[in-house]
């Protein structure tokens, strides 16, 4: 028997029965839902329910037949606890509840959480976001954490729990709420970029550390950050279209599709003497 990522079921230790876990934000549960996962829990026989480490509630010991039976009739979406993709986004009660609160946690955490929870990706990845130093969302160990502090956000990169705990780095300060999805966005997008590229490179004799990479990529993550709305690449001219893309990036593979008589080589003659004459690049 093996986990069954389709159904939302892992597989547990007697090889026989599996754990289900619908998805809660940030681990907030209305009254019916509680008692819907009661129930079900009731119905099929369950050996356990348990609350898990990603702010969810897991119903332990469903037979295989009776997983689908048991999904229709809590009426919930699974929470992504297996497969390679955004497994969490841990949220603390942040401003909406705590006394302690700085920022707004549970509405940023929500907003991520609708935006990210389950993406696929090449590699599965955890993020925390506290509304406090305290980190209540263990932010310091996800890879992607967000702190609140009194004039924002923090940004802490590259933290993991498991065997090798390590914290991760801090990489910007004071991070408005109308920035914090874009920069989320963003490293996700470099993330993904630098795991293909190392999978690409696979069969290279030339490796090098990981931290190495990490290191890169969290440099190239804090200029980002740092530019203040600069385009980031090479400027194409069109102003619209480098707000929407930061120019052009080093790796990129731009295709420019149209019907004939569009315009497409003339387009590309005037992004190509941009470069050239205006950002004094090889073109």
């Amino acid at each position: 028997m093996k986990d069954l990522l389709d159904k939302g079921a892992v597989v547990q230790r007697d090889m026989e029965t599996y754990a289900i876990a619908p998805h809660l934000t940030g681990g907030l549960i209305t009254p019916k839902q509680l008692r819907d996962i009661a129930d079900v829990a009731e119905r099929y026989n369950a050996s356990a329910v348990k609350v898990t480490g990603a702010q969810r509630i897991a119903i332990v010991g469903i037979k295989e037949e009776d997983i689908d039976k048991a999904w229709a009739d809590l009426g919930m979406k699974p929470g992504a606890a297996i497969g390679l993709c955004v497994r969490s986004v841990k949220i603390c009660p942040g401003t909406t509840f705590c006394k302690r609160g700085l920022q707004d946690s549970v509405a940023i955490g929500s907003k991520l959480d609708g935006a990210f929870h389950g993406r696929n990706l090449p590699n599965k990845l955890k993020i925390g976001v506290s509304g406090c130093p305290n980190s209540c969302a263990d932010s310091h160990t996800r890879d992607i954490g967000l702190i609140g502090g009194p004039k924002g956000w923090i940004l802490y990169l590259g933290g993991r729990g498991g065997v090798i705990p390590r914290l991760g780095d801090r990489i910007a300060m004071n991070i408005p709420d109308e920035k914090i999805f874009d920069v989320v966005e963003k490293v996700i997008d470099i993330a993904q970029k630098k795991i293909f590229d190392l999978a690409e490179n696979k069969d290279s004799k030339e490796y090098e550390p990981l931290s190495a990479v990490l290191e890169r990529g969290f440099l190239e993550i804090e200029r980002l950050f740092n530019n203040k709305g600069e385009i980031t690449g090479v400027g194409s001219g069109i102003k619209d279209l480098d707000a929407k893309t930061s120019g052009f990036q080093k790796g990129d593979m731009v295709l420019i599709a149209a019907r004939p008589s569009m315009g497409k080589t003339t387009f590309s003659l005037n992004i190509a003497e941009n470069a050239a004459l205006k950002e004094g690049k090889s073109v």
